[in-house]
């Protein structure tokens, strides 16, 4: 029996259905809580046969497989794409260089440099932490004032990683309405006050599962209490998630997507993903695919 470790930093609703999935695949499943976590240079961390990582901390999980790349364990995610996706800037980067459409985006260091960022790019702009999840500290700004203040704020905090200004273009969500996918693009504006985007999971070379996301507000996650519904997975759908899992360095992946008059554009890529709200509305056994992929990735 394949023995994959999970290392986690709450048992939140995702482990848990991990936890249910191992059972009912006959995996083995050692939970690993990172808090107790002690990592030793010269030997291997665990006796199992590849890692899933699920910290929260952004930090604790990259240290957590920077060691076990050292020591030859497989992992889920690996040390580069964790890298590559926790690193917004990074993630924007190698998302233009495949030729996978993504926002307009600026990176500056001071906030004087910020603010032309904001003008060159036009109004509303978004002003977003290199590093963050849940949509955290995210502002949408409307001009020259409104920006003055949330980059005063930022110079405000201390913390050098606040200091590097990642300056995007707002692109508009289409409101929500019946009509979902390919179909909805040609319309961006309908009726019904509220604003949509897409969550596609990407699990190795499938597409599993995708959900539309409506809020009354223009963020739209459901940690932040959007709605999640089924959206279906075409196969230009499933090539634009594809090539932009690929320009990360692919594996087990969130893509935060948008529809836009000239087709998708994708935003961001999420290497620790969450699913507990995305099970229900597809139908797709979110958690088994995953660990499907960790035994394939154990027996490779």
């Amino acid at each position: 029996m394949v023995r994959v470790g999970m290392v986690y930093s709450r048992l939140r609703n995702d482990e848990k259905m991990l936890l249910e999935a191992a059972h009912r695949k006959g995996v083995e499943l050692v939970p690993l809580f990172d808090d107790e976590v002690v990592l030793d240079i010269h030997s291997r961390p665990w006796d199992v046969d590849v890692v899933l990582e699920r910290s929260i901390s952004f930090y604790r999980g990259l240290y957590v497989l920077k060691f076990l790349a050292a020591h030859g364990t497989p992992s889920v995610n690996t040390y580069e794409v964790a890298s590559r996706c926790g690193d917004k800037a990074e993630t924007s980067l190698l998302l233009a260089k495949a030729g996978v459409r993504t926002p307009k985006t600026r990176v500056a260091f001071t906030p004087e440099a910020a603010l032309r960022a904001c003008r060159e790019l036009g109004y509303p702009a978004v002003l977003k932490p290199t590093m963050g999840s849940w949509a955290r500290l995210l502002a949408k700004v409307d001009n020259d004032e409104q920006a003055d203040m949330v980059l005063e704020h930022k110079e405000a905090l201390g913390n050098p990683l606040q200091q590097i200004y990642y300056v995007q273009e707002y692109v508009k969500k289409p409101e929500a309405s019946g009509a979902v996918g390919a179909h909805a693009i040609a319309g961006i504006q309908h009726a019904g006050g509220s604003h949509r985007d897409i969550r596609a999971f990407v699990v190795g070379d499938e597409t599993i599962a995708a959900i539309h996301r409506n809020s009354p507000h223009w963020i739209t996650n459901t940690a932040k209490g959007g709605k999640a519904s089924n959206f279906p997975v075409t196969e230009d759908f499933h090539d634009f998630c594809q090539r932009a899992a690929a320009a990360v360095g692919g594996g087990v992946l969130a893509l935060d997507i948008m529809e836009t008059a000239d087709g998708y554009t994708c935003h961001e890529v999420n290497h620790t993903m969450e699913f507990k709200n995305s099970v229900a509305p597809t139908g797709v056994d979110i958690p088994g695919k995953v660990l499907d992929y960790c035994v394939a990735q154990a027996k490779r």
